[in-house]
Order: C-alpha cells, then structure tokens, then sequence
C-alpha cells in the first residue's frame, strides 16, 4: 500500500470504465443537451391534451418516455463523470447543468400524471381498445389508479417537480463535503510508516492485525467526522425533514409509509424485519463472545469487531484473480448468464481502483441506452472480491431487464434491488470454500461470510431501525441535536452489539458518515434481499436447471410486477417472517460451525 492515493491519470486505461459508450465526446453531450430542451418545450405545448383522444395520450407518452432516455444518458454521464474526481471542477459544472435540466424536466412533465388521473376510467378502457399500442402503458395506468389519493393536481406536482433542486441539497453537501472536503490525519501503519488515511483504506486498516493500528485509524476517523458535528447534524435533519415535507404533502401518514408505497410495501413488511431480528440477537452476541475469545481479548472494542479472526491466515487477491473467482462462483449460474458476466468484466464496465477525489465505496448504475457500469475501490482485499461480485449482480440484474422489458418497465424495483448482488455473493463463498483445503482458510472464509451477513442484516436493520427513529422524532416535532443524534445511535450499538463489545465513545459519531442516510428507508431491503437471496440459493444449488430458470426469469422481469410478487414467483415470499428468520437461523449454524472448529 503505497502511502498516497494516486492522481486520476496514473490509473491504467484497462483499469477505467468507458464512459465514451454513453458519449464518444463531450460535443455529443453537449448535442444532447441542447435537443433535450427543445423536447422540453415541446412536451409542454401538450399540456390539457391528454384526455382528448387515444392518438394524443399515446404521443404524449411516447415523447415522454424521448425525454426520460435522454435525461437518463445526460445525468449518468455527468454524475459518473464527477465520481471520477469530485475536485474536478469541470466535471462539478457539468453535474450542475444536468441537475438543473433534469428539475426543469420534472417541471415541464409534471401535469402528465394528474392529466392521465383525471381521465375517468372508463375512458381510459376505451382509450386503450381503441389503440392497441396503448395496451402497453395497461399496468402504468393501473399503477397511476393504485397511487391516486397520493398523486396531486397538476399545479401542485409542478410545485413540487420545482422543488426537487432544493431537496437534493442535503444530499449534495454530504456528498461534497464526504468525498472532496474531508480531511484525515496521517497515521503509523504495521511498519510504522506514515499513511495518509482515506475512506477507500479504512476498511482494511480496520482489518489489520495490529491493534494499534486499527485504534489510530478508528479514532482518526471518527475525530475528523466529529470536528464537523454541528454541521452534519444540520445536515441530516435537513434530509429526515425533506422526506417528511414531501410524505405530507402526498397525503401520506408518515415518511416511511410513503417511501414503501413506490413498491407496494406494508410498514408491517418494515417492522416485521426489525422484530424478527431483535428476536434473533442471541447469535450475535454469541458471534461476539466468540470473536473475543478468538482475539484472545480481554475486552473487545468497536475497532476489533472487523479483523480476520485467523490471524496467521492472510488472503490478498489481485484483480485478475478477484474476476476469475467470480467467473468460476458463479458457473451455477449456467453459460447464459457467464457469457454476459465476462463482457462486463472485460469491456469497459468497470472503474476498478480509488484515486484522489474519486467517490469512495461502491455502487452500480448506468441508463437504458448503455451497458451498466460499476464503480469499485478495489484494494485487493477479499472483501473487494465480494464487492465485485455483488456489483456485478446488480449490473445483470439491469442486463437482463433492459433486455427484455420496454423502457417504461425496465427499472427493478429497489425493494429487490440487493437480491442478485447477494446470490451472487453466496454462491461465491459457497464456490470458496468447496475448493479450500486449508482448515485454517475454511475457517477464514467463514469469518468473512459471517461478517458479511452480519454487516448485511444485523448492520443494515439497526441502520434501518435508526432511520425509523429519527423520522418518528422529527415527526413528532422534537429536534435533531448532535447530542440527539449520538445518544440514538449508541443506544442502538448498545443493543444489536450486546454486552461483549466495549462501545468506544467514537462509534457514536457513526451516523455522520453514512450516505444512505441521505436516501431514507432503502438499507432495509439489504436486510430483506439478503435473507430472499439465501433462499434463492439453495434452490439453485438444491434444484439446478429448473431454480435457474426461475431466477433467470425474475432478473429479466424489470417491473412489470409488484416486487413480492415476482420474488414468489421465484420460490420466495417476504410478506412472511420465514425467509428473514431462517437466514438469521442459518447465521446461527455458521457461528456453532465456527465454535466447533477452534
């Protein structure tokens, strides 16, 4: 690990996505840019048209959907653009520029919603036999009608399609402050050289077997984060009030019941999740004793709960090995999904390693028109292995939908969003260790399953329950102090990490650094994808061709169903504790698994 992160253009080329596949070149961009606006002037002169005829309604739609496809190009090119230096101020304007026309989009499209709501029904059916290429917008239509009480009239939509500029500046500043302002300390690696510390190389600090090591880096984080808590708490309850403005304004009871209402979603299927956890939080607590006692530890601190408990077991994998891994995991998969898999890792896809300003983490995306792209750090950890495979489960998910669904019903649903990248991740480990002959690497590799599961559904249900509270408080008219804030969280490490684990007053300051924070009521289906994905699994491993095919239906089906009611097609159903509960009892086996090995 060399003691600073390189510059953009020390990155090898092979080693950067191809962002040219979207644009060959600015100029086209630009192009793009300035047709998008005269499409936007023209949408608007049909605004009161809409329910004059089936011929106009269906122009309509297909200008809107123009105008989306090319907004989406527009805005992935520039975000992704930014992602790759945040201190670019280039790319920062260009940003900025397909933010603003994609409010002035929302703005300009909003009357089409309460335009269609207003047609009466029967109309609409009519509509509908009287142009069979309406027949296509059938399930959008049925949604609109599900959604009705929620959905405003055309001046108050237009209002709040005006607004989203501003609702997206909480979001914005974290971001920027996140990942171009933040400044770490210099620290003392293994070898007591000096290391600048980064967001990307915290991770595997914290996996280091120095403890020294792991303290420095955990209380040069988190002091950095706390210089700055006024700020960020401003900044969060700005977020949480943001959600709560536009929940009310849709005549919804609550932030959270809005947010599940996109996918169809009970609050039950929300609270059942935290309950079903809090019911099993006797594996955690004795996933901790154990850890403690495999430390050799006298007390265990937050900065001990992420290092490799086979401490003489080293494992670091190269990026070239890190795809083939993947590659061989996922062969149950069959030659279908492999073939794709391999075009994605070898064409572009991908930005693999972290650079100055670079946005830290991990995240796949893309739009219709392109192929999906991932964004990686890779550090050559095997945590990173993961990560690539998750990503790329995320990126065939989109695959497979833009494949086969039209534009309109192409996007999967976020609720079943994590369910791909974790099936992709729990056929890797089983592929890991079924080749591992080493007791001391099985053991290793177990350590690392469970410390993903418990970072996926433990982790992500305390994130999520955190969430829950802090919305209810702002809610109920009390403030978001920092002094709020961190008493929330510690209370909630108190219970999910239980008496084993000495809470060191830093990991208060936790909720400071946590983008998803920023998108409400998402890191729950983490927790519900993973347990889905665990099902979906041992299906696959259990049934072979036919669970494949069922699996390879579901990525391919975008939305054109409600989430639960494509995962039951694949053989799972969330609207029961089941899946949720098994996996946790599976998390169990693995730690008695563990147990029975040292």
């Amino acid at each position: 690990m060399s003691g600073k992160a390189k510059k953009r253009e020390e990155i090898d080329a092979r080693h950067k996505w191809k962002l040219e596949d979207i644009y060959s070149n600015e100029e086209d961009w630009e192009k793009d840019f300035s047709e998008l606006k005269e499409q936007v002037q023209e949408i608007e002169k049909h605004m009161g048209t809409l329910g004059e005829s089936a011929e106009k309604l269906l122009a309509v739609l297909g200008l809107l959907e123009q105008v989306n496809r090319r907004i989406e190009a527009l805005f992935v090119y520039a975000k992704m653009r930014k992602d790759e230096d945040n201190t670019n101020t280039h790319y920062q304007t260009l940003f900025d520029r397909a933010q603003g026309i994609m409010v002035q989009v929302g703005s300009a499209t909003s009357y089409v919603v309460p335009e269609i709501i207003a047609i009466p029904e029967e109309k609409l059916q009519d509509f509908a036999a009287q142009n069979r290429d309406l027949e296509l917008y059938r399930k959008f239509f049925d949604e609109l009608l599900r959604q009705k009480e929620h959905i405003l009239s055309s001046a108050e939509e237009k209002i709040l399609a005006m607004s989203a500029d501003l609702s997206i500046a909480p979001k914005n500043i974290f971001t920027m402050f996140n990942n171009a302002d933040i400044k770490f300390p210099v620290i003392k690696d293994e070898k007591g050289e000096d290391i600048e510390l980064t967001k990307g190389r915290y991770g595997r600090l914290m996996e280091s077997s120095d403890r020294k090591v792991r303290k420095e880096a955990f209380a040069g984080l988190y002091d950095s984060y706390t210089k700055m808590r006024n700020t960020l708490a401003s900044t969060l309850s700005s977020s949480v009030k943001t959600d709560i403005f536009y929940a009310r304004a849709r005549k919804y009871n609550s932030a959270l019941q809005a947010s599940l209402d996109q996918d169809n979603i009970f609050p039950e299927v929300y609270d059942n999740l935290i309950k079903s956890v809090h019911n099993n939080m006797d594996h955690m607590y004795r996933y901790m004793k154990l850890r403690k006692k495999m430390l050799g530890l006298d007390e265990l601190h937050m900065y001990d709960i992420y290092t490799p408990l086979v401490k003489e077991f080293k494992l670091e994998v190269d990026y070239e090995e890190a795809k083939n891994n993947v590659l061989q995991g996922l062969s149950p998969l069959g030659s279908k999904y492999l073939s794709a898999l391999k075009e994605g890792l070898e064409s572009g896809w991908i930005d693999v390693y972290e650079n100055e300003g670079k946005t830290s983490g991990a995240y796949s995306w893309g739009s219709y028109d392109s192929h999906p792209y991932v964004l990686l750090n890779y550090d050559n950890k095997l945590d990173d292995v993961f990560t690539l495979a998750h990503e790329m489960g995320h990126s065939m998910h989109t695959y497979y939908s833009n494949q086969a669904q039209p534009y309109i019903y192409s996007q999967y649903s976020i609720f079943v969003a994590e369910v791909a990248s974790t099936v992709n991740e729990s056929l890797l480990i089983d592929y890991l260790l079924k080749k591992s002959s080493d007791p001391r690497e099985k053991m290793f590799l177990i350590n690392h399953y469970l410390e993903q599961f418990r970072g996926t559904v433990y982790r992500q249900t305390m994130f999520a329950e955190f969430e829950k509270i802090v919305h209810e408080q702002v809610e109920a008219g009390q403030a978001l102090t920092p002094d709020a804030l961190c008493r929330i969280y510690r209370d909630l490490n108190t219970l999910y990490y239980g008496p084993e684990v000495v809470l060191d007053k830093e990991i208060d300051m936790e909720w400071a650094r946590i983008p998803h924070f920023y998108s409400a009521f998402y890191v729950y289906k983490y927790a519900t994808g993973f347990s889905a994905a665990t099902a979906i699994k041992e299906m696959i491993m259990e049934e072979g061709q036919p669970a494949v095919d069922r699996y390879l239906e579901f990525l391919s089906s975008g939305s054109y169903d409600y989430p639960v009611n494509l995962l039951q097609k694949a053989g799972v159903d969330l609207t029961t504790p089941e899946p949720v509960d098994k996996a946790l009892q599976y998390f169990g086996r693995l730690v008695t698994e563990l147990e029975e090995m040292i």
